[in-house]
């Protein structure tokens, strides 16, 4: 376990994250957090905001009840706000929100209000702030996601493939796509540390074929990589058979099965890391403690596709895996963007 004290280090690395953010003198910023945030990383952002001159306020809410049948990790939708209006309307007044709850609140029910209002969010992940010391994002790395991002939306299809047997389509047609190098400074953007991602959020119906997850790939819910493989068919934007003899599948069906919610089978974004900060070989070194996973979802070059809501396909639910793999190639109306998870061209 490492200790999690004010290091200047880490002071240093929040203020040149936050200036990267366009936070300045004046800014006016409510950072947010709830009783089980990790202290370090609020004191740590409301230090490196005062530093920065910023017009900030703190708003702490209680973390709410459990209320779900198995732990929920991972998700980035954060209860913690529990439509509180008072806690709503500050933030709403606000150029940017610091984001340190538990899960973040990128999916979370309130902030699509809140971003209407102008807002734009910097989510500070639940890692250990040696995690995102490593991973600080620059602003190199911008233009970059941006390509990816403007890629996927010009495309009409993602094909995925794999020598351990996945193959898979996605119809991107009218797929709304995004993504984040880390920082964003226009009204509504949205962020998170680390960054370094380019995301598709399929539409219903559009994601068909197989895909094999190997040995080494990972389960972000779980915080584990995987020791067997799960095979699993996709019909129709839907998981339809978790096939695999070894733990890793009847640990992944057993987690589905827990929800009694056909929704949770359901696709939520598919897509590729682009941070070379973030690394794969990372989650052998930490406890499952010091890390929510995110440097995993941004390792440069791997395949992440994701269950669970996609507002974008009509679909809600609180069940969620994010699952970054390996190896992969992913082509864009046929054109390789990634081959055996290695970025191609200007990606790169």
């Amino acid at each position: 376990m490492l200790q999690e004290r004010i290091e200047g280090k880490w002071l240093a690395a929040f203020r040149r994250v936050f200036a990267l953010n366009g936070i300045t003198e004046g800014t006016t910023v409510a950072l947010i957090s709830e009783t089980q945030s990790r202290p370090v990383l609020i004191h740590l952002s409301e230090l490196a905001l005062y530093d920065l001159g910023a017009s900030f306020c703190m708003l702490q809410m209680p973390t709410p009840p459990q209320t779900a049948p198995v732990p929920v990790k991972g998700t980035g939708t954060s209860l913690a706000i529990q439509h509180n209006r008072a806690a709503i309307e500050a933030m709403k007044q606000c150029e940017v929100i610091v984001d340190c709850t538990v899960e973040g609140m990128i999916h979370a029910p309130e902030w699509p209000e809140i971003e209407d209002a102008g807002a734009r969010i910097l989510v500070v992940t639940n890692e250990h702030p040696e995690i995102l010391e490593r991973t600080e994002p620059t602003a190199a790395l911008g233009p970059k996601v941006e390509l990816g991002i403007q890629m996927l939306r010009d495309a009409h299809e993602m094909r995925v493939t794999s020598r351990a047997g996945t193959d898979l389509t996605v119809d991107l047609t009218d797929a709304p796509c995004g993504g984040t190098p880390g920082f964003g400074t226009t009204p509504g953007a949205v962020s998170h540390w680390p960054g370094g991602l380019c995301l598709a959020f399929p539409g219903p119906g559009t994601v068909n074929g197989r895909i094999v997850m190997d040995v080494g790939d990972m389960n972000l819910t779980f915080k584990t990589y995987l020791s067997s493989q799960i095979d699993f068919e996709v019909q129709n934007d839907f998981v339809t058979a978790i096939k695999g003899d070894g733990l890793d599948a009847a640990l992944f069906r057993d987690y589905m099965e827990a929800w009694e919610d056909p929704q949770a089978y359901g696709f939520s974004h598919v897509g590729w890391g682009m941070n070379p900060a973030a690394r794969w070989v990372s989650g052998a070194l930490y406890d499952k403690r010091d890390m929510q996973g995110v440097e995993f979802r941004a390792w440069a070059g791997n395949f992440l596709w994701s269950t669970g809501a996609n507002q974008y396909a009509g679909r809600f639910t609180h069940g969620h895996f994010d699952l970054p793999m390996r190896g992969c190639t992913i082509a864009l109306d046929g054109r390789e963007v990634v081959i055996d998870g290695k970025l191609q061209g200007d990606l790169a």
